[in-house]
């Protein structure tokens, strides 16, 4: 199928008007290592929004998934219990400290970590369980909290997609002993790259600034709580620079406009498939009554591999990027050789063939109705085939 040059592209990173501001007044300063003035202002804005007892900006969520799994102490012969239907990062923090990431299936209508599952997959080598909360929509954080604590598990929260998402009135990231997030381009809120650690267990505080900081003091040291630093600890250099710092701060100043304004395409799309869902065209996102998502994306899941395949390439013609994810990780080489699953996680396999995701960003604007008419078009063409698994 011949396919027009994109016009509207999956994502397009936007720009609130302040970055390069307050890059010019980091700069203007004279730090532009990182723990400066912006760097403070945005962990105290992290802290007052979650919860958390301490948020240390990270290079990336990647970055502080790499801090977790060192703060949990994770070494080889022990066992993190995992969503497969997840990003790559999730599973090699932990597997970079020796562990085994054991991979357990989603459910049927978050798409999240199926908590079900925990009880078959927990071993006595089990050290922690990871949710991920998948598209900023939360997992059943109480079950999970509950079944952690009934077998002495730590609890660290993924959420990458995460930020201004809550779970019966609560912050994600607020739940688990550690969490993290990433302000990722493709996020809602961002700096290119760069993430954060949430610390909720106060025991882990102290070890956390020292890990981040290298294995030293230095900390401590510029709080004048140690005449002089040192190498104390394990640890390597994930915070950012200032000028991230600074950017970021543009960014969590606008992030209640940015969710509100990408919640109205949310709906504007909710609203517009909702006929193709009762034609068993496409599902939409499901919603829990008890949590409120932060529209980090847009999704539908199509009949089967086949009529995804075909929908991206209509959508294509019609000038629109559309993209998939993920490659269940269990089933991928990597996967293969360091992790286990429990199982077959039939549901990850059928929604990783199923799943689209559609443009979204805050300036898609009328663009958004080019979209809609795209998809409504695609699906008309489409042999008509039912849901084979419809929530």
């Amino acid at each position: 199928m011949n396919s027009n040059p994109i016009r509207i592209p999956f994502n397009r990173p936007h720009m609130v008007g302040k970055e390069l501001w307050y890059i010019a007044q980091a700069h203007a300063a004279g730090q532009l290592a990182g723990d400066g003035p912006f760097t403070k202002k945005c962990r105290t804005w992290l802290e007052q929004r979650t919860g958390a007892k301490i948020a240390l900006l990270t290079h990336s969520c990647t970055s502080a998934l790499d801090m977790a799994a060192i703060l949990a102490g994770v070494g080889p012969g022990d066992e993190i219990i995992m969503p497969s239907f997840t990003f790559v990062s999730t599973a090699n923090a932990f597997v970079l400290r020796g562990a085994t990431p054991v991979f357990v299936d989603i459910r049927p209508d978050t798409l999240n970590l199926d908590e079900t599952k925990l009880k078959a997959a927990i071993t006595k080598r089990t050290k922690a369980i990871v949710p991920v909360h998948y598209a900023g929509v939360a997992c059943e954080m109480a079950d999970i909290m509950d079944i952690a604590e009934r077998n002495n598990l730590m609890v660290i929260e993924d959420a990458a997609q995460g930020l201004m998402a809550r779970y019966q009135g609560r912050a994600l990231g607020s739940f688990g002993h550690m969490a993290t997030l990433s302000f990722h381009e493709t996020k809602n809120v961002i700096c290119g790259e760069g993430g954060a650690l949430l610390i909720n267990d106060p025991n882990l505080l102290e070890r956390a600034e020292i890990i981040r900081e290298k294995g030293t003091n230095r900390t401590q040291f510029f709080r004048g709580q140690v005449a002089k630093y040192t190498w104390i600890d394990i640890g390597s250099s994930f915070l950012p620079g200032e000028l991230v710092a600074a950017f970021l701060w543009a960014q969590l100043e606008e992030a209640t406009r940015i969710t509100t304004q990408r919640t109205l395409l949310w709906e504007r799309y909710h609203q517009a498939f909702e006929d193709l869902e009762a034609r068993e065209q496409l599902v939409r996102p499901y919603i829990p009554a008890d949590r409120e998502h932060n529209a980090h994306m847009y999704y539908v899941l199509l009949p089967n591999l086949g009529a995804r395949t075909e929908f991206i390439e209509r959508m294509k013609a019609h000038g629109v990027q559309t993209v998939f994810h993920y490659v269940p990780l269990h089933s991928s080489p990597a996967g293969r050789k360091f992790g286990r699953a429990v199982g077959d996680l039939a549901r990850t396999v059928e929604v990783a063939d199923r799943l689209v995701r559609l443009p979204l960003w805050p300036d898609l604007g009328q663009q958004q109705e080019e979209v809609i008419e795209a998809v409504v078009k695609s699906c008309e063409l489409a042999e008509k085939t039912p849901i084979v698994a419809s929530r």
